[in-house]
């Protein structure tokens, strides 16, 4: 099925043959992907997208696989991941440009280094820049769509765009990528913040990344929120108030840290994942008459 996929890329694509998806991904969880491409340049990507389209195999572009819940019977299909040369940081006056798959934290690290603010509230989020734009991630108060400028994208018929801050119809956990409204790839993404004190921008960064620490189980395997938060109701309260706070499916867990947060006790399969999710949500349906939607993106057979 994959015949000369590595005659039309270059020798610089790493590209690896039935991959274990929980080796990449923040719940430690999934199986086998057909193939793991790492690409360092838009040419290889483009390659790999036209040889996908021309013989009606499915690919998957990853972040840092912070939000991803992969099936247990893995991914059928082309598993892309940027590379390094899409790890690269710019700054000119107050706006940074950043490669989709520079590292949340190394982005507020170098605005830190740059004396720009406006970014703080991301110190400590695990994810990657071009799956934070595109489902516009955010924390204590702030959010993507405060501070992209333009991203430029490649489209379904491989042409570089741009698209400015006010296109991308930036919503709670969504832009027009994730609603598919623009089916393209994110390369990279132009932020504007604001000129700032060293210090205080540091304190700042240390006053959100030690909120998470005291509150969310960073020592343990999970993708984050699991659920978006409904108007008018706090997730993790209503979970820990129906007295969820540790219940466990398999090797599936509710934190008992944040009734937020699931996590993997060490075995947990995504098929514990799943059946613990759809329990909290039949929990929060029959006594809050709410419907708890993912945050988690679930990808695979």
């Amino acid at each position: 099925m994959y015949e000369g996929i590595k005659d039309i890329v270059s020798d610089k694509v790493d590209i690896i043959y039935d991959e274990e998806m929980s080796k990449h991904t923040s719940f430690k969880i999934g199986g086998k992907a057909d193939i793991f491409a790492v690409v360092d340049s838009v040419e290889d990507l483009i390659q790999i997208e036209k040889y996908a389209k021309e013989n009606n195999i499915f690919t998957f572009i990853m972040g840092n696989g912070s939000n991803l819940l992969v099936s247990d019977n893995g991914i059928r299909g082309i598993v892309i991941k940027l590379g390094d040369e899409f790890k690269k940081i710019s700054v000119e006056e107050e706006y940074i440009t950043v490669g989709a798959a520079c590292s949340i934290n190394a982005l507020a690290q170098f605005a830190l280094e740059n004396e720009l603010t406006g970014f703080e509230w991301a110190f400590g989020i695990p994810g990657s820049v071009g799956g934070a734009v595109f489902m516009n991630a955010g924390a204590y108060g702030g959010s993507m769509s405060d501070v992209v400028f333009e991203t430029t994208y490649l489209d379904e018929n491989y042409n570089l765009c741009k698209l400015e801050s006010d296109k991308h119809k930036f919503g709670y956990r969504k832009s027009v990528f994730k609603t598919k409204e623009i089916n393209g790839i994110i390369l990279s993404t132009k932020i504007k913040l604001k000129k700032g004190d060293k210090k205080e921008i540091w304190e700042g960064m240390q006053k959100y990344i030690n909120a998470r620490i005291e509150k969310q189980p960073l020592n343990m395997p999970s993708a984050g929120s699991v659920f978006k938060r409904p108007d008018g109701h706090f997730v993790g309260k209503m979970i820990e108030d129906l007295g969820l706070k540790g219940f466990t499916i398999g090797g599936a867990q509710v934190s008992e840290k944040h009734a937020g947060f699931i996590v993997n006790l060490g075995d947990a399969t995504s098929k514990d994942i799943k059946e613990l999710i759809k329990y909290i949500q039949s929990k929060v349906k029959e006594k809050y008459n709410v419907d708890l939607e993912t945050e988690v993106l679930e990808v695979g057979e």
